[in-house]
C-alpha cells in the first residue's frame, strides 16, 4: 500500500531564490471527511485525482494514492468539489539529498507559507535549510483539506 511520509513546517525565511521550479496548483475537495479525502488538483496544465487514508498518531505517514487525469476532467470535477478552492504556487526548493516543497497560499489563506518534506521513513535525518520555522506536523489546521473549510485568515 503506497504510504506518504512527510513533515511539514512554517516557513519564517526567504526561500524563492533557492527554488528551482515553481507550479501554481488550484485543488478542491469531493470529499473532505476525516480520515479519507478526495482531492481534485490541477497543477499547471495537468489534472490529478488523490485519495488519502488517516494519518497515523503523529501525524506523519497515511497512505496516498494519485492518478493523473485529463485537464477536462479535473476542470469537470472541479465543479462538483465542496466549497472551499485551495490556490497556492509550490516551490521547490533543494536541501542535502531532499526536496521542499514550499507551499504560498492566496485568498483566505493569503500570507500563509509551509513547507514540507517527503521521506523514505519516519526517523529518516534531513538537512533543514534556514527558511524553516516550527514544525506543525499532525497539526489538522495545516491540512489544506482543513484550509479549504477553515482558511488561515479566520483563525484567531
Amino acid at each position: 500500500m503506497p504510504q506518504e511520509i512527510e513533515r511539514k513546517f512554517l516557513v519564517t525565511g526567504e526561500y524563492k531564490s533557492q527554488a528551482y521550479a515553481q507550479n501554481h496548483i488550484v485543488q478542491g475537495y469531493i470529499s473532505s471527511a476525516r480520515g479519507r479525502t478526495v482531492r481534485v488538483r490541477i497543477r499547471d496544465d495537468k489534472g490529478y485525482l488523490t485519495i488519502k487514508g488517516a494519518s497515523n498518531e503523529s501525524g506523519t505517514s497515511r497512505y496516498e494514492w494519485e492518478k493523473e487525469i485529463p485537464l477536462n476532467e479535473a476542470e469537470e470535477l472541479m465543479r462538483i468539489c465542496e466549497p472551499g478552492i485551495i490556490d497556492k504556487t509550490r516551490y521547490l526548493v533543494r536541501s542535502g539529498k531532499h526536496v521542499f516543497e514550499v507551499d504560498e497560499f492566496y485568498g483566505g489563506n493569503d500570507g500563509l507559507v509551509v513547507a514540507e518534506v517527503e521521506l523514505a521513513s519516519e526517523d529518516e535525518p534531513f538537512e533543514k535549510p534556514a527558511f524553516i520555522g516550527r514544525e506543525v506536523t499532525g497539526d489538522i489546521r495545516y491540512y489544506n483539506s482543513q484550509l479549504m473549510k477553515h482558511p488561515f485568515n479566520t483563525w484567531e
